[in-house]
């Protein structure tokens, strides 16, 4: 039997992981939305959109959300210089 490889994403300092406070969302009623009423029971009203660094917005998910989650999409700025 053939033994399977291993993919990583590895980089120079990656073993270095900074240390990082913990972090506190706080919504902004003005670029909210929320749906007025649920047509059904199976509604889900917990997605999030978060705006800001990718990081931070995960560790201050990390704790509440831990093994409970199943898709993060990150979008880059692919801009940045």
């Amino acid at each position: 039997m053939a033994k399977k490889q291993k993919l990583e994403l590895t980089w120079l300092g990656k073993e270095n992981r900074p240390r990082l406070e913990p972090r506190i969302l706080i919504e902004d009623a003005t670029k909210s939305y929320h749906a007025s009423a649920r047509v059904g029971d199976a509604d889900i009203f917990d997605n999030v959109l978060i705006h800001g660094d990718n990081l931070l917005a995960l560790k201050a998910l990390e704790q509440q959300f831990a093994g409970k989650v199943k898709c993060v999409f990150i979008d880059p700025p692919y801009n940045a210089r």
